[in-house]
């Protein structure tokens, strides 16, 4: 894939968790990424582990990890838009798609990575996921750049069928190791796992990304 990669998720590590391989990938080949974290994820029940942070520290704390994840990402365009967390499922879908829209034409990506709808559990992940395919509905088939959807709920390979798109990251895990372990306050307890191979999915999630092409019509 060549050109610029846009991705978009609502809380800071849905991209560390998700696609940093990916992310990673495109900054070597060098074409740049944009990446528009909606929230601080102010309202993540997680404080580390052990407990680092109280929750009114939290915001600063999260945005600090944030700009230390994509550090390591060599992402040098990371937008914060500033919605509150845990209520994204409440904007209005229109005005948020629209938002995405310009963007979207700003950026003139070749690719866009954000959640599935439908597949992605968390309803600030759904409503993100929405408005970007919706965005994503009005462009001609012709100039819509490719969508990488992320989904990960228990129904996903029982309905969407094995992932359209798997990118090896095998040669990217230790610096998506090291972007997970900057987001600290969320994925302490996890990495510990790591660590000592214990969590067979979270070594997997090292060595490789998967993701679905939305059916547009």
């Amino acid at each position: 894939m060549n050109g610029p990669l846009l991705v978009i998720f609502p809380h800071p590590d849905d991209e560390a968790f998700s696609s940093a391989g990916t992310i990673i990938q495109h900054q070597k080949n060098g074409f740049p990424v944009t990446y528009v974290c909606l929230t601080l994820g102010e309202m993540g029940r997680n404080m580390g582990s052990p407990i680092f942070t109280t929750r009114e520290e939290l915001p600063k704390i999260r945005k600090h990890e944030l700009e230390e994840a994509c550090a390591v990402m060599g992402i040098d365009d990371l937008r914060m838009w500033g919605l509150r967390d845990k209520t994204v499922e409440f904007e209005d879908e229109a005005e948020l798609a629209g938002r995405f829209s310009a963007l979207i034409e700003e950026i003139q990506p070749a690719r866009v990575i954000s959640f599935y709808p439908g597949y992605a559990v968390h309803p600030d992940h759904e409503a993100t996921a929405r408005a970007v395919v919706r965005a994503l509905q009005d462009i001609d088939v012709s100039k819509r750049p490719e969508f990488l959807g992320v989904a990960f709920d228990h129904r996903t390979e029982a309905e969407l069928g094995k992932p359209h798109v798997i990118i090896e990251v095998g040669d990217e895990s230790a610096a998506k190791r090291e972007a997970l372990l900057a987001h600290r306050s969320q994925t302490e307890g996890l990495l510990r796992a790591i660590d000592n191979a214990e969590n067979a999915h979270v070594m997997e999630l090292l060595q490789r990304e998967r993701f679905y092409h939305y059916p547009f019509s």
